[in-house]
């Protein structure tokens, strides 16, 4: 944001301030202290303590739009609730009354009222000496002269003359000139940070519960999805196999006394199920977590899985250090998936595996030169993907148009997160 821009939206934020708040302020207070004066009649009273937190959450919206424009990116709202459907004319009155966010509203509304005071007379002084300074020798020679001298002029340029009156206001003017950022920028902050401490806070803090809510059931269902791929790839893989190799084996136990030849054949046959089980058993444990990445980390796991891949990939790791176990298996996951899914479906010739450490965040990208089409669509692989990194407050996300290339990027905090 460019420093004129900056200027303008601080400017317009102080100065429309004053008037929205002595609005707020009026009725705010008026309804309110008519309510409480009234509360011996409860109806009345409730009926206007009602009205007064529905007009300090208008004004709220409000300040919010206008904490929106200043900071340039949006401001969360809270929840408000509303009555039960069906609820009398009395239930839908007080439910405002029973909501913690609705007295923060009102508080604002009634004590944002100095803090756009001076904001707004900061602003308004600076601008009038930076402009009336820099302006003085225009508009200075139509000023009638006062009677004697000017002490301040005098003791700072040693004589009080409309040439020294024409310097000192001029540097007056530079002076406001070269801080009227910093002033109308501290200003801003002071007056915008009081309001989000009572407008937004807890719209954050229902924002994070959400998320963590969020994240929670992510892990359940990624969680979920792991166990009944795993259950079936053993179903369908190693327990056919055991169950055949069993059979087999009793089959040549039979054989023995009879047909040793023919049993020594059978043997033969059971050592190479049993070789087969094991292959599928290791490969089913790369799915789960190798041990190298619980020892060594997550550098050293992805490029034991490249070199293990049957498509050729490049590395470019770019990350140091140990990082949170669930950050390492999500990402782990994530690669692993991927060129799972680059072996099987791609038909690409080659792929690259990059990983970067940035502003707190890691992030994972896997291309390919395949032929494209990967998506998110639910049950599949890519879709587990995106839970489990939602699961440790990260994200996912693939581009994979028809015709390639498939570009595959994951991202989770390179930290533990502070509750």
């Amino acid at each position: 944001m460019t420093i004129l821009r900056r200027l303008g939206l601080d400017a317009a934020y102080n100065l429309l301030g004053l008037p929205l708040a002595v609005a707020s302020f009026a009725l705010c207070i008026a309804l309110f202290a008519a309510g409480v004066g009234t509360l011996v009649t409860f109806f009345i009273g409730v009926a206007l303590l009602a009205a007064a937190l529905l007009v300090a959450r208008g004004f709220a919206d409000i300040e919010r739009l206008r904490l929106q424009k200043l900071y340039g990116r949006p401001v969360p709202r809270p929840r408000y609730q509303a009555a039960p459907e069906g609820s009398g004319w009395i239930r839908r009155m007080t439910t405002p009354l029973r909501q913690g966010q609705s007295w923060l509203d009102l508080l604002h509304g009634i004590l944002n009222l100095p803090l756009a005071i001076i904001a707004f007379v900061f602003t308004v002084t600076w601008w009038a000496m930076a402009l009336g300074g820099l302006t003085y020798w225009i508009w200075g020679r139509f000023v009638p002269e006062e009677d004697g001298q000017n002490i301040v002029i005098e003791k700072m340029l040693g004589s009080d003359t409309e040439a020294t009156r024409t310097l000192f206001n001029t540097l007056v003017g530079v002076f406001a000139l070269l801080t009227i950022y910093a002033v109308q920028r501290g200003v801003a902050a002071l007056h915008a940070g009081f309001a989000s401490m009572l407008l937004t806070r807890l719209a954050q803090l229902q924002g994070r519960i959400d998320s963590l809510t969020e994240g929670r059931a992510a892990a359940v269902s990624a969680e979920a999805v792991a166990l009944r791929k795993l259950e079936r790839d053993i179903h369908d893989g190693p327990q056919q196999r055991l169950i055949r190799l069993a059979m087999e084996l009793s089959r040549a136990r039979r054989q023995l006394t009879d047909d040793p030849d023919a049993a020594g054949q059978t043997i033969d046959g059971a050592l190479g199920q049993a070789k087969e089980t094991l292959d599928e058993l290791r490969a089913l444990s790369r799915g789960i977590a190798p041990p190298i990445l619980a020892d060594r980390g997550l550098a050293a796991a992805l490029t034991s899985l490249a070199e293990r891949s049957t498509v050729p990939v490049t590395l470019d790791l770019a990350v140091e250090g140990r990082l949170p176990a669930a950050t390492e298996n999500a990402l782990y996951f994530a690669a692993a998936e991927a060129l799972s899914n680059i072996a099987k479906h791609s038909g690409a010739a080659s792929a690259r595996l990059e990983v970067t450490e940035q502003d707190g965040r890691v992030y994972l990208m896997v291309t390919d030169d395949g032929v494209g089409g990967a998506h998110l669509a639910k049950g599949h692989g890519l879709a587990g993907l995106a839970d489990r990194l939602r699961a440790v407050d990260g994200e996912f996300a693939v581009d994979s148009p028809a015709g390639g290339p498939t570009i595959l990027v994951a991202q989770a905090p390179s930290t533990v997160p502070v509750a």
